[in-house]
């Protein structure tokens, strides 16, 4: 049996802070959130914080790069079945929503990086994203697909089911059935074929 990896001092706390940084966030937003807050949830006087992070914003940084949803997404992604490029999109929508559905708290940080940084941490990140879009672009590849520009196409693609998951917050409890009946399925056909009938 492997040996769990030796974590020092320092790395647990360091992880004690941002996660105790997390929740103060997700509760009351960047700006409003005291790192007077976070070393408390850490049980820390306030200036062993400065010891790991020499500001708030380092510490949102760090959050941001370690529990973006992307750094979810895409693994599950990558992992969805599907022998032709609609069942791979099907499976990989689902497998993103119920990721969401199981764990809004990622989603939640995503709003707080857009409504009050306008998402300037997302290209901090975007060179840990990078490597792991590649092979899904493949994925794409291998099907009959017109030609867009990789990033554009990737985009598109993960935002289709950002928008399906937000849109079932919002509307799902009150929808009619025929606007929830294969729902799912009607969001894949759009991002595949798109609304307008193809002349024959």
């Amino acid at each position: 049996m492997p040996k769990a990896k030796n974590i020092s001092k320092g790395e647990r706390t360091r992880k004690a802070i941002m996660d105790a940084a997390h929740e103060v966030f997700l509760e009351k937003g960047f700006h409003a959130a005291s790192m007077r807050q976070v070393a408390k949830g850490a049980g820390l006087a306030l200036g062993g914080i400065y010891n790991h992070f020499e500001s708030k914003e380092e510490i949102f940084s760090a959050i941001v790069r370690a529990r973006h949803p992307y750094k979810r997404i895409l693994p599950i992604a990558l992992a969805a079945e599907g022998d032709d490029i609609e069942t791979f999109a099907h499976n990989t929508g689902r497998a993103i929503v119920r990721e969401l559905s199981e764990n809004s708290d990622y989603v939640n940080l995503l709003f707080i990086e857009i409504l009050e940084f306008k998402g300037k941490h997302m290209a901090e990140i975007f060179q840990d994203i990078f490597p792991q879009v590649l092979p899904l672009l493949e994925r794409f590849q291998a099907g009959n697909t017109r030609e867009f520009p990789p990033m554009m196409l990737m985009r598109i693609f993960i935002g289709t089911f950002i928008s399906y998951y937000l849109t079932e917050i919002s509307f799902g409890e009150v929808a009619m059935p025929n606007m929830q009946e294969d729902a799912m399925q009607h969001f894949v056909d759009v991002f595949l074929h798109g609304v307008l009938e193809v002349e024959k």
